[in-house]
């Protein structure tokens, strides 16, 4: 009976061996017969439940009731763990399936606010009209914007005074006087130089006050001229905005001796008396043109006209004022006469500089002429000019920063004297033009303008051609003289009337009278 028994147990346990197997291998099946295979199991479970009987049990009916309930009992339990290990595959492939979907990505909607105030948004951007104010209407065509500094029209410009009107009589009287004036100068070219002693006592006496301080024209001034007359002060200033300011001190009230012309729609560089007639005024600007003021006439006649190109600097080549030598900011010379007709240059030269700052005729020798540049200091011969690079006579090598000016002194031309952005000025020995141009003395300056001052210029006295005039950044302002040696000659303070710094001055040829112009437009003068 033991030996039928542990048949019939070891008979349930290979069967329960061979469903789990069987189990195992449909792991790897699909879903669907994983889910079918399941479901006839717990049908065959159902099955055998209500029939109360147990598959292979048919052979062992000689068993004893415990022996069939233990039986019964193994044969369940097989059941339950092939049904369990079943489930849990199944389980496992939805997983599965689950982590191969992409997940769906759900924005979070912000909470509202039930109580709280909304975000502050601008009427003007929603276009809401706000309270009592209507919005200006939406132009329908787009507005041109004018060229700030459109060029005058060719040709002679009537004297038209900006300041005043110009029928009156008190301006008729300004040019006749002007023109009177200019035919009675004097030229005293021929004086001896005077000692140095006497050259600062002289200056020790010139004075400056309320009466000889004005503002002449419209923003900063780059360019003064004093007339040469020996018997009323005149003082012509070129402004950055293109105008030309005439100021005769002469007058008891300042506002009726100031007249402003617009004879150029750019900053005036270079402004000049004729030396032939002082009744004509030449004006140079960066708009390409240059003009001959005549106060006889009342016009301003256009002598050279280039829209092409933008001047920097002119000089007379002639004694009698009828050739110019104009200097552009490309690099190019042109050289003008003005007996033939027409508007146009005579000649173009294209120089070896890329930029050209100022040009100056050797007042000896008019053959030769200087030019500063970028970072170079160039003396050309008229005679031996090419139309394409032009090479230079001599070179001067020694500045290392950007030059402003080059000036040959004012009698004999022995000298030159040069302003350089690092803060020096120096004098070079121009006696001998033919070989080279030796450096005599170097002046430690600040020239350092910045941005809103016009940029220093030193200049030769011609009364007293070895020294030079310049302005300072030193305080208290001043205008100050240096000897060739490099030594301080004066200084010239203004107190209360002289508060600015003037970067641009001349002397008189033949008196002692000095005028500055500053950024502003204001001119100060000097005088006994």
């Amino acid at each position: 009976m033991e030996g039928t028994s542990s048949k019939a147990e070891s008979t349930l346990q290979k069967s329960s061996l061979d469903v789990y197997t069987e189990s195992n291998k449909q792991q790897h099946k699909s879903t669907s017969d994983t889910v079918i295979l399941s479901v006839d199991m717990e049908s065959s479970q159902d099955l055998d439940s209500d029939e109360d009987t147990t598959p292979g049990l048919d052979e062992f009916s000689g068993l004893s009731p415990y022996e069939r309930k233990r039986l019964k009992n193994i044969s369940e339990n097989a059941n339950f763990f092939a049904s369990l290990q079943l489930s849990e595959s199944a389980a496992r492939l939805r997983e599965m399936i689950k982590k191969r979907q992409p997940p769906e990505s759900k924005r979070k909607k912000p909470k509202k606010r039930e109580n709280g105030t909304g975000c502050r948004r601008s009427m003007r951007l929603l276009k809401v009209e706000p309270s009592g104010v209507s919005l200006p209407a939406t132009p329908t065509q787009p507005t041109l914007i004018a060229d700030e500094n459109p060029l005058l029209p060719p040709g002679p410009l009537e004297m038209t005074p900006e300041n005043r009107d110009d029928d009156s009589e008190l301006f008729k009287r300004f040019l006749q006087s002007w023109a009177e004036v200019s035919k009675t100068s004097s030229k005293n070219t021929e004086k001896e130089l005077p000692n140095i002693k006497s050259y600062k006592a002289n200056l020790s006496g010139m004075v400056i006050n309320e009466d000889t301080v004005h503002k002449v024209t419209k923003g900063a001034i780059f360019s003064v001229a004093l007339h040469p007359s020996e018997i009323r002060t005149l003082v012509a200033a070129g402004a950055k905005s293109g105008q030309v300011g005439l100021w005769d001190l002469t007058h008891q009230s300042k506002e009726d001796g100031i007249y402003v012309f617009q004879p150029h729609s750019q900053p005036v560089s270079c402004l000049y008396f004729s030396p032939a007639n002082p009744a004509h005024i030449l004006s140079l600007s960066y708009d390409g043109t240059l003009r001959c003021g005549d106060f006889s006439r009342a016009i301003f006649e256009e002598v050279y006209r280039d829209e092409r190109n933008s001047f920097s600097s002119f000089d007379f080549l002639g004694e009698d004022a009828s050739t110019l030598i104009v200097g552009h900011w490309n690099g190019n010379i042109s050289l003008v006469d003005r007996r033939t007709p027409g508007t146009s240059y005579e000649k173009l030269i294209n120089s070896s500089l890329s930029k050209i700052r100022t040009v100056h005729v050797h007042p000896v020798h008019r053959q030769y002429f200087i030019t500063a540049g970028l970072r170079d200091v160039h003396v050309y011969d008229t005679r031996h000019l090419k139309p394409r690079r032009s090479q230079p006579l001599i070179s001067l090598t020694e500045h290392t920063k950007s030059i402003a000016s080059a000036y040959f002194s004012p009698l004999t031309g022995n000298r030159v004297v040069t302003t350089c952005a690092d803060c020096k000025l120096r004098i070079f020995d121009s006696s001998c033009i033919s070989s080279e141009i030796p450096l005599l003395t170097t002046i430690r300056h600040n020239t350092n303008t910045g941005r809103w001052l016009t940029r220093f210029q030193a200049v030769w006295d011609p009364k007293q051609e070895d020294c030079v005039i310049v302005g300072s950044m030193a305080h208290p302002r001043r205008v100050e003289i240096f000897h060739e040696t490099g030594k301080q000659v004066h200084s010239f303070f203004g107190g209360e009337c002289l508060v600015s710094v003037c970067s641009i001055n001349t002397m008189h040829p033949t008196r002692y009278i000095l005028a500055g112009g500053n950024s502003s437009g204001k001119i100060h003068v000097f005088m006994n």
